[in-house]
């Protein structure tokens, strides 16, 4: 590899704008733009130098549950599916904070979660188990030939340059994230030292520990979501209901639910589906922040049942 390909790859962690499409062909992980997440990974294991505190076992639960909720409500439920409206302010402002969870942007996500629901579990899902359950949880994104956007699918939110921008340096988001971990705890230090963290430690568990944990409990609903639970409905995919996985992604895990009625603002379809984004979401509705959402029709809701489910 020459330097000026080094340093386009390199470059290209900051500002994707100059990867070509013709750059993204086959399977093959690029192991160059793969070295952040790697490296993410490694730095969890500080935690062994930098100790930890109740103060920051508490911000990193928290960083993890409002990251989550942007991803599982803005990036999935409305950016990808448009399952209820808001306001361009509101959609822009979500659309920072998911960029926080280091999943890229929000046109990347819904362009390849748009085609997921096109081809689920055919021969063009680009993350389906099943290709294999490493492949499908994350060998998808590190590849070449998703790294781009698939544009044709998601033309409606480039009509937003605020949007287009994000997308274009989706890791800068991440990166100024990380920096208030760190003043965070510096802060913590001096103005409270009775809690006994720090600049480095509120870094480690609040943004490092908690994004990654916040990363691979979203791919579950890619890998697990499609092999463990139980199905309802007739999807003519593998999508399956699994109660846990639901809980650790705020509703996610009702993914059965969801393939049969994707425009449905609410994923778990019945009361004892516990589905806490939804219910933030409504929420937020009573106060005028989004509107129209999207329910389930009541012809869909027993429509395409498997028979074990009707009779269950």
């Amino acid at each position: 590899m020459s330097w000026q390909n080094l340093f386009t790859k390199v470059f290209a962690w900051f500002d994707n704008s100059n990867v070509k499409i013709t750059d993204n062909v086959g399977e093959s992980i690029d192991w160059m733009r793969v070295i952040p997440f790697i490296l993410m990974h490694l730095v969890c294991l500080l935690v062994l130098v930098v100790g930890w505190s109740p103060v920051a076992l508490w911000v990193a639960l928290a960083s993890y549950l409002l990251r989550m909720f942007a991803i599982t409500a803005f990036y999935h439920r409305y950016f990808s599916h448009k399952s209820f409206k808001t306001s361009r302010f509101a959609q822009f402002l979500f659309g920072v904070l998911g960029a926080t969870a280091t999943q890229r942007g929000p046109i990347w996500w819904a362009s390849h979660h748009r085609r997921h629901h096109i081809y689920s579990d055919k021969d063009k899902d680009i993350h389906s188990p099943r290709k294999g359950f490493l492949w499908s949880h994350m060998g998808w994104f590190l590849c070449l030939k998703n790294f781009s956007t698939q544009e044709h699918c998601v033309r409606d939110l480039f009509k937003f340059p605020e949007l287009v921008l994000l997308d274009r340096f989706d890791t800068l988001v991440p990166i100024i994230y990380g920096f208030f971990m760190l003043f965070l705890g510096q802060y913590l230090e001096y103005a409270y030292p009775e809690l006994q963290t720090n600049g480095s430690q509120m870094l480690i568990w609040g943004y490092f520990v908690s994004t990654i944990v916040l990363i691979h409990c979203t791919l579950f609903i890619n890998s697990l979501a499609h092999i463990w639970g139980r199905q309802r409905y007739q999807t003519g995919d593998d999508s399956r209901n699994n109660g846990f996985l639901a809980l650790i992604t705020m509703g996610e895990g009702w993914h059965n639910n969801h393939h049969h009625y994707p425009a449905s603002t609410r994923q778990g379809f019945f009361w004892w589906e516990i589905d806490m984004s939804y219910y933030l979401l409504r929420l937020m509705s009573l106060f005028g922040i989004i509107w129209d959402l999207k329910p389930v029709p009541a012809n869909r809701l027993y429509s395409n049942l498997i028979q074990k489910e009707a009779q269950s």
